[in-house]
């Protein structure tokens, strides 16, 4: 989540954060996302309802850092071209949306996140922070090389890249070909190039 002053009081457990991680994305596989309780979650995990709250405002928080933030852990990728970083950038958010546990997470995920605009605004600001850093990076690179402009906007093609790996994979439910993250690096990367 986002960085902030750590608390007072005893030190977060990185293993207990990795286990309430592990089973949240257990259970919304197993179970799906209406059936997925915080309480289900400490019980797998083994910890109190307490030790998630303290990490989490709720169960969209959670199940949302569980599976579909992984990607955002790698680092930037360097092909040396545009067309190549975005095809590895758009090729791991195809595999983390075509998850088990994303596919089971995401509908209701949509529901709480058209009912909650803090929600919406904590997973742009907190958790879609990583995705646009490496797509900074990416883009940081290329004007460097010369393929794109230096005001190319990030926010723009990160909503357009995302969006249409979860309109192919989350909404239409197609299994996607391997080709898929290479066709879209290219159309995206075909209209930000400099010509």
């Amino acid at each position: 989540m986002s960085s902030s002053p750590s608390p007072r009081g005893r030190p977060r457990d990185a293993r207990s954060h990795e286990a309430i991680v592990r089973a949240a994305t257990e259970l919304v596989s197993e179970v799906g996302y209406a059936a997925t309780s915080i309480g289900a979650v400490a019980a797998r995990a083994g910890v109190g309802k307490d030790t998630v709250y303290r990490r989490w405002r709720g169960k969209p928080d959670l199940v949302y850092e569980a599976v579909f933030t992984t990607t955002d852990r790698a680092p930037a990728p360097d092909t040396g071209t545009l067309t190549g970083d975005l095809t590895a950038l758009v090729q791991a958010l195809v595999d983390e949306f075509g998850a088990p546990g994303a596919a089971a997470a995401l509908p209701g995920l949509l529901a709480d996140f058209a009912a909650d605009p803090g929600l919406r605004a904590r997973i742009r600001g907190d958790f879609l922070a990583p995705a646009k850093e490496r797509l900074s990076i990416v883009f940081e690179r290329a004007a460097a090389r010369g393929e794109i402009a230096d005001d190319t906007p990030v926010d723009l093609v990160l909503d357009m890249l995302a969006g249409a790996v979860f309109f192919h994979v989350g909404l239409v439910g197609q299994e996607p070909d391997r080709a898929l993250a290479g066709r879209l690096a290219a159309v995206t990367a075909g209209g930000i190039e400099v010509r």
